[in-house]
């Protein structure tokens, strides 16, 4: 198991910022708040290569092309998590995305970037969905989304924020998804300095699930980013998609 790490809070940028001295590691339990932080990592342990999965929450916004373009120059695969809000922006990169689909996973991020919490509470700021009703409009739309995009249809939800109740997590899954959690946080929310994100991510583990962010261009994290998957390519490590391994999750995210 993955040291327990209280991790700076996962966001994509609202105009939220978070605390600064915190960890990396996803957390496997309930938190001051009540809600769940789940953890992903790739199940088992290979005899070669470590293996990690890098996933990139494309929330609202643009398209990072210092991390895209060091994706598809490298033939490196990832699992790119889209709100229907980007790809309503952003129908240039998902045309980009579509044209490789041996590197690129499309999977569900949302509708509106909306916490799939069914209990009226606000996540950083940020008010979520509230209800069940309203956890499966944010789900169904995103997924709904993607389909209307013309990509293959998405198995995998990660929600804004990346927590949940027990309730909703049990209620996404009745929805046909497993719940995407992480093991290592590359960018904080893309609030890092590009030199933290590079160390995060070089630092990596065999089995790791990365979380980092590729719809904020401006922000330093991404030039780090991109600079820690160099790293780890450099290291030896293979690059896999979700849909390409077996995982392991806590609280009853995954099969």
């Amino acid at each position: 198991m993955f040291m327990r790490r209280r991790p700076l809070p996962l966001i994509c940028l609202v105009g939220v910022l978070s605390a600064a001295g915190a960890l990396v590691s996803a957390p496997a339990f309930a938190g001051k708040d009540g809600l769940l932080e789940p953890s992903l990592k790739l199940a088992g342990r290979g005899t070669g290569a470590p293996r990690v999965a890098l996933t990139f929450d494309a929330c609202m916004g643009a398209a990072d092309q210092r991390i895209l373009s060091t994706l598809i120059d490298n033939r490196i695969p990832a699992t790119i998590f889209v709100t229907a809000r980007w790809l309503k922006r952003n129908g240039d990169v998902l045309a980009v995305l579509r044209a490789h689909p041996d590197l690129f996973e499309l999977e569900n991020h949302g509708a509106m970037h909306v916490p799939a919490v069914d209990k009226p509470v606000a996540i950083y700021g940020i008010p979520a969905a509230g209800s069940p009703e309203a956890v499966a409009a944010e789900v169904n739309g995103g997924g709904g989304a993607i389909l209307a995009a013309g990509a293959p249809a998405p198995h995998w939800f990660r929600g804004a924020t990346a927590k949940y109740t027990a309730s909703s997590i049990a209620q996404i899954r009745s929805l046909g998804y497993e719940v995407a959690g992480y093991s290592l946080n590359g960018d904080d929310g893309s609030l890092l300095g590009a030199r933290a994100a590079a160390h995060r991510i070089s630092a990596a583990r065999d089995g790791d699930v990365i979380i980092a962010h590729i719809n904020q261009p401006s922000h330093a994290a991404g030039e780090g980013v991109a600079e820690g998957i160099l790293a780890l390519k450099a290291r030896g490590f293979t690059f896999l998609r979700l849909d390409e391994a077996r995982e392991q999750g806590s609280h009853a995210t995954v099969n």
